[in-house]
């Protein structure tokens, strides 16, 4: 084999010999590469180099292993999911407090009226307007704590209540058990008062309006307050037409004052202990 022919300057470098420099455009840049090792022993050297590879394979793969494993679940790169967002509780439904009465200053004051001045106290210490006509009725929105209140005094005359009570309780989808009645009760002691979860309409027709509009429902809690019977042979319907004289409107400031803690603990604290309070001698006298 004839060697090739270089320029003279190249071939005048002198170069060492096993070493064969590759030159690009630029001179100051040269790679060198290393001649290979011989193989020596024919088919049996290389055969020898082969068989040390899966050896070295194995060593390999047994190092990446053990580097992997070595390592603690702290070093691991960690995902993070994202936490699910909390469930807004539901929003709560107001209760509903009806007072009953006739509309009108001809009806002011009277023994008929005494929801509507229940109602009128609760207003008053609680700081609810109650200049809004809506579902036909007196209507004011308020807080007793933390629980919504609807305060409502029908303005259909007092035998048609269950038409106000009825629009009001369908159009807000109040719970029956959410529905306190306030109203007159012949059958009470003068100033006493009695907290009923439920029952009928005892002869009064207010309530038996609110019924007859509730689909004959009598699940919801009621506020009888006690007016007492006509004296002598007084006819009824006159009687509840009476206004108080003085002393029994001050009996009666007593009386709005233990409903309105009442209706407070029964917001707050639930039916059965405002039930408990009202129901005894206990809550007349802590008030005297």
């Amino acid at each position: 084999m004839k060697a090739a022919v270089f320029p003279s300057k190249i071939a005048s470098l002198g170069l060492p010999s096993g070493r064969f420099p590759l030159f690009f455009r630029s001179p100051a840049l040269s790679i060198t590469t290393t001649p290979c090792r011989k193989l020596t022993g024919g088919r049996k050297g290389i055969e020898g180099l082969m068989s040390q590879s899966p050896s070295s394979s194995s060593q390999l793969f047994s190092s990446l292993s053990n580097s992997f494993s070595s390592q603690s679940e702290s070093e691991l790169p960690q995902v993070q999911l994202p936490s699910p967002k909390p469930k807004s509780p539901p929003p709560q439904l107001p209760w509903l407090i009806v007072g009953l009465g006739n509309p009108g200053k001809k009806f002011q004051g009277t023994r008929h009226n005494v929801g509507f001045e229940m109602v009128d106290a609760l207003a008053d210490a609680e700081g609810i307007s109650m200049n809004t006509v809506n579902f036909k009725a007196l209507f004011g929105k308020g807080v007793i704590g933390n629980i919504p209140i609807m305060l409502a005094k029908p303005q259909t005359f007092m035998n048609a209540s269950g038409e106000s009570v009825g629009q009001i309780v369908s159009f807000y989808k109040i719970p029956l058990k959410q529905v306190l009645v306030i109203y007159d009760d012949l059958d009470l002691p003068f100033g006493k008062l009695r907290l009923l979860p439920k029952g009928g309409h005892g002869g009064h027709n207010g309530m038996r309006s609110i019924i007859d509009r509730l689909k004959g429902s009598r699940d919801f809690p009621r506020l009888r307050i006690g007016i007492g019977r006509p004296p002598g042979k007084m006819d009824t319907a006159n009687y509840v037409l009476r206004q108080f004289n003085k002393q029994e409107q001050e009996e009666l400031d007593y009386t709005f004052q233990t409903g309105l803690e009442a209706i407070r603990i029964m917001l707050l604290e639930g039916f059965n202990k405002s039930a408990t309070f009202v129901n005894t001698q206990k809550s007349m006298q802590q008030l005297s």
